[in-house]
């Protein structure tokens, strides 16, 4: 998917100055494929940038499109399709359901969307530490537990491109 961000100011942001290197006010084009990293400091607006993305915010002026389509014309549906099957997110504050233990979450997004069979979930979680939290709600789980949680939903549904707002900020190097 072709995404381009055309002079996008988000309006929390368009008091400030942006530079030419910016990734606000100017011109970005991500082809598909492309592999890319947003490095700024708090403030600056990576998580906005993940929530424009998503077609959670539309308080911006400029143009945000996908594959040549303004996204200012979807319609809920569209959102709606284009988080199904294009892009697959893993949110700063997670967005997982408190009182539903790690399989639940999982299977939520697995069979919203389509994705991984239980067999490979239990793998992957065992992969990444988490199989024993299996029955956990996810509330009570710790912060690094919940975002191993977060990756494995994103990754354990179809895509084309994956979105991650500081997906490694609470886990150890175990």
């Amino acid at each position: 998917m072709k995404i381009v961000f055309d002079h996008i100011i988000p309006e929390p942001l368009k008091e400030y100055p942006h530079a030419a290197d910016s990734l606000w006010n100017n011109k970005h084009v991500i082809e598909n494929g492309q592999k890319v990293l947003i490095n700024a400091a708090s403030g600056k607006g990576k998580t906005t940038f993940t929530h424009l993305l998503a077609g959670l915010r539309h308080d911006f002026q400029g143009e945000l499109s996908f594959n040549f389509v303004a996204t200012h014309t979807f319609s809920v549906l569209d959102w709606l399709e284009i988080r199904q099957t294009k892009f697959s997110f893993v949110f700063q504050d997670l967005q997982l359901f408190p009182t539903l233990s790690s399989e639940e979450n999982l299977l939520i997004n697995t069979r919203l969307k389509g994705g991984m069979a239980i067999e490979k979930l239990k793998e992957w979680a065992a992969y990444l530490g988490i199989e024993t939290k299996w029955n956990t709600p996810a509330g009570i789980m710790s912060m690094g537990q919940q975002q191993r949680l977060a990756i494995l939903r994103a990754l354990s549904q179809p895509f084309e491109t994956i979105v991650m707002d500081e997906p490694f900020s609470h886990l150890d190097e175990h």
